[in-house]
């Protein structure tokens, strides 16, 4: 089975990162920081993995997103 990737929600980017990349190892290859929705998409890989062909990582990705607090 394959899969293209999947979604982890957090409440705390900082804790997130340290966690996935700094403890085990995983890579940011893509960040998507979209102000107007209030949210933040990380993108993360095994070292392994990156294997890039014509610019498209064919990979199995975590996906970490993150939901802004409320301005209020």
């Amino acid at each position: 089975m394959k899969y293209l990737h999947t979604m982890i929600r957090t409440s705390n980017l900082e804790k997130s990162i340290d966690f996935y990349c700094d403890k085990l190892g995983l890579i940011e290859i893509r960040r998507i920081v979209n102000e107007s929705a209030r949210f933040t998409l990380i993108f993360l890989c095994a070292p392994d993995d990156m294997i890039v062909k014509n610019e498209t990582i064919k990979s199995p990705l975590i996906e970490i997103t993150y939901n802004w607090p409320d301005e209020n």
